[in-house]
């Protein structure tokens, strides 16, 4: 969504539980679902744990399933984002993807923007589940680091990029929340 600037901080978030569960994922768990990395050439250096996904050939009708992450994290990572949801957003709306994201070390996202329908009306929020020095987010060609234990928002209409020249993965849960007002459609599974 166009938020009228490439990132809006959202400060503190309680994650602790949340990274403590992925990072005890095992590494099927990260090599199960490659639709993303498959279907978005952006993503080829990536791996996701994907709780819930839009149908992006129903859209705009809301089609949302449970994906195989979803017993995997769910009931960790659904206590945080409804806070975020709480604080920040109006209610009623809808989470129609949630994921945890691994950007693999040495791994570039490169430039791009997002432009499936979808993402010009979902909140595209970002908790940092581990980092490095040298993860480098870019977005419309300004750099940020983001922090463990803070969430973000980030503009994902403007051009956006991720590289990852550390030695370790980079891993950042992501969920996009639109807002009652934005779409219309029934959603299966992820209302929040």
């Amino acid at each position: 969504m166009d938020i009228d600037t490439p990132l809006r901080e959202l400060g503190p978030v309680n994650s602790e539980a949340l990274i403590e569960a992925t990072l005890a994922q095992d590494e099927i768990a990260w090599k199960e679902d490659k639709y993303r990395q498959e279907e978005f050439e952006v993503h080829r250096s990536t791996e996701s744990i994907v709780l819930v996904f839009v149908d992006l050939d129903s859209w705009p009708d809301l089609v949302v399933s449970r994906e195989p992450g979803w017993p995997r994290l769910a009931d960790i990572a659904l206590p945080m984002m409804d806070d975020i949801i709480t604080r920040f957003y109006p209610p009623g709306g809808t989470v129609i993807r949630a994921m945890a994201a691994k950007l693999t070390a040495g791994g570039i996202i490169n430039s791009h923007t997002d432009r499936h329908p979808s993402f010009h009306c979902g909140h595209r929020i970002h908790v940092p589940i581990t980092t490095n020095p040298r993860v480098r987010f870019m977005i419309d060609g300004q750099p940020y680091q983001f922090k463990v234990g803070e969430a973000y928002e980030i503009n994902n209409q403007k051009t956006h990029s991720v590289m990852n020249k550390g030695a370790e993965d980079r891993i950042t849960f992501i969920f996009d929340y639109v807002p009652p007002d934005r779409v219309g459609g029934k959603a299966a599974g992820a209302q929040s």
